[in-house]
């Protein structure tokens, strides 16, 4: 049976073992990665924590709706082995219980009803060279190639860095979404969770690759690039010196796009896709 848990009520020691254990497991359903994207979620739960289903909420004209938080690529489903019939169970509990404007289930969860599907490209652990060699497109070859008069540094976020990131990040039309994303960084950081890799056109900083490091995998939160030097190919040099270091010992999470544009530059390094679910009304 699935009952709904409220914040005060739920048993974070056991969340937090079924989490781990889970086939599922990744970065958005930690307890506190959910409080600092969300603030206000609920629990979903089968059984004495044998599955688990995080849902954030969001109030708005006094009425709480399903919303996944800004940042936050996935959620579903969390069980010691996938289940279509426990999944099924938990969606339709969901939908029952709940006003949803869209909820992501993550790349694990299967169903038996069709889903729409977001695109999410991943690059395995791998040989770099041998990735660079038979997965690369022709043209990423050539374009990391011609990059590699740039200079590549890991840097700490301090003033500076963040400032470039902010004056040059897209995508953020909304000033409280900038400061939410500066308040993410500050986050990661303070959790051992943030890796920035830089490009440098001499001295001159001119690119920013912004990370969730986790001991297995990197994801790529942002690529924050100035647009006065895009003619170095700066994100593409960024991009391969990350494999060339980590590939081998973490996968590389893209974060997905249906934009075909930026969906192309990720399969272009190998990117393999992987798809997430998604529920909306």
């Amino acid at each position: 049976m699935i009952r709904t848990l409220k914040y005060h009520e739920i048993d974070f020691e056991k969340y937090t073992q079924c989490l781990e254990n889970s086939e599922q497991r990744n970065w958005y359903a930690k307890k506190e990665v959910l409080d600092e994207l969300s603030g206000n979620w609920e629990l979903l739960v089968s059984g004495d924590y044998e599955a688990i289903l995080p849902v954030p909420l969001k109030k708005k004209l006094g009425i709480n709706f399903v919303i996944m938080p800004l940042f936050c690529q996935q959620l579903g489903v969390f069980s010691d082995k996938d289940n279509v019939e426990i999944n099924d169970r938990f969606l339709k509990y969901l939908r029952k219980n709940y006003k949803i404007f869209l909820y992501t289930f993550n790349k694990d969860n299967s169903f038996s009803e069709d889903l729409e599907k977001k695109k999410n490209y991943v690059i395995p652990l791998s040989d770099y060279v041998i990735l660079h060699r038979k997965k690369y497109f022709k043209g990423r070859k050539s374009t990391t190639k011609c990059a590699q008069h740039l200079i590549y540094k890991e840097i700490e976020a301090n003033s500076e860095h963040i400032s470039f990131i902010e004056n040059n990040f897209k995508g953020l039309t909304k000033q409280t979404d900038v400061d939410k994303f500066k308040k993410y960084l500050n986050f990661l950081s303070e959790n051992d969770s943030l890796k920035l890799c830089a490009a440098y056109l001499d001295e001159k900083l001119i690119n920013i690759a912004v990370l969730i490091s986790e001991k297995d995998q990197l994801s790529l939160l942002g690529l924050i690039n100035d647009e006065n030097y895009k003619s170095e190919n700066g994100p593409s040099f960024l991009i391969d010196k990350i494999l060339n270091h980590y590939i081998h010992e973490k996968t590389f999470n893209f974060m997905g796009s249906n934009i075909r544009g930026i969906e192309v530059f990720f399969k272009s390094f190998g990117g393999e896709t992987s798809g997430i679910r998604l529920y909306r009304k």
